[in-house]
């Protein structure tokens, strides 16, 4: 008979679901709007309507379920199971989410930061598989990280570890404020949306804007984006290319300390600014032996995530299927 996990991605535009079997293939997906500026009774009953769609699907009747996992972003307790207060995720304070899923389903639940989530299934089947020490990020609209240490995701005295996207690299610099209230994160200088925001005021700064530009933005070149400097550059513009190289040097530098900190097998990075690819890859190669004192930095590979789009449902059964040796939080 074969077996399959709940996967569930619970997020501030939407929740998907899945089922995943043991190699971790994704058989069925589901995905519903969160709704969440609905209030916390409205998303949760979508959520769980959604769920029980995903059950009652075909796939299950000569099948068996062995658990689910649930992913979400932070802060939250893995152990308990709790949601604290998501930002992007309105009424969900103190959701005993764990809990509230087990006896809705009579299912083992684990539960887990989103980030967390996604490195364990980059570390269990994707580009991080085989490995035992992986520092996985995704780099898009914030930088999200998880750090798999001995095949087992750390989360420290308080589950909340891996915040790496808010690490200081330039604390006197207060006109790079993170979203989080502190300055100089790198989050504030390397996330996509502030990477584009660096970019447009060197664009004031330009006598004239390069066409490439303006050809990818269709004029509209102040709603500029990452994904429009990555066209560019393809076209041959020199400016996007510097503002790409740019990234990827504050990225290694960031990941030059992590280096030093965590001494991984292998960097996995994820979110859309790795769709930007070998440009913005070279920067952060180049960077990283640079500014740590590991003299094997060079021999750290740093790679483009395998998964993307269903990385959050993947994760979520990765906190279920787990990794040889897991961790008193991952267990029921």
């Amino acid at each position: 008979m074969k077996s399959y996990v709940v996967g569930l991605d619970i997020g501030g535009t939407k929740i998907a679901a899945g089922l995943v079997d043991l190699h971790g293939s994704l058989a069925v997906r589901m995905e519903v709007p969160t709704q969440q500026e609905k209030g916390f009774d409205h998303s949760f009953g979508r959520m769980i309507r959604l769920v029980e769609s995903l059950l009652a699907h075909p796939s299950l009747k000569q099948a068996s379920l062995i658990g689910m996992g649930a992913c979400a972003p932070g802060p939250l307790d893995p152990e308990k199971g709790i949601l604290f207060n998501p930002p992007n995720l309105s009424g969900w304070q103190n959701v005993p989410i764990r809990a509230k899923l087990q006896t809705q389903y009579g299912l083992p639940v684990h539960v887990d930061n989103d980030a967390n989530a996604a490195g364990l299934a980059e570390a269990l089947w994707g580009a991080a598989a085989g490995h035992a020490h992986v520092f996985y990020t995704t780099v898009s609209t914030g930088i999200g990280t998880g750090i798999v240490l001995n095949r087992k995701i750390l989360h420290g005295k308080n589950g909340i570890a891996g915040e790496g996207g808010h690490v200081t690299i330039n604390f006197g610099d207060t006109s790079y404020r993170c979203n989080c209230g502190n300055v100089g994160c790198i989050e504030a200088y390397a996330s996509g949306t502030h990477a584009a925001r660096r970019a447009l005021e060197k664009l004031k700064g330009l006598p004239s804007l390069p066409p490439q530009l303006l050809e990818v933005t269709g004029g509209n070149w102040e709603d500029l984006t990452m994904k429009h400097l990555a066209q560019a550059a393809r076209q041959g513009d020199s400016f996007s290319r510097s503002v790409i190289e740019e990234t990827g040097t504050y990225l290694g530098i960031w990941l030059g300390g992590i280096v030093s900190l965590l001494d991984p097998d292998i960097i996995v990075i994820g979110g859309g600014l790795a769709e930007i690819g070998e440009p913005l890859f070279q920067a952060i190669r180049k960077e990283i032996p640079k500014r740590t004192i590991n003299p094997f930095a060079r021999e750290t590979p740093v790679v483009k995530a395998a998964f993307e789009k269903d990385v959050g449902i993947l994760g979520a059964a990765a906190l279920v299927l787990s990794l040889p040796g897991r961790s008193r939080r991952l267990r029921a």
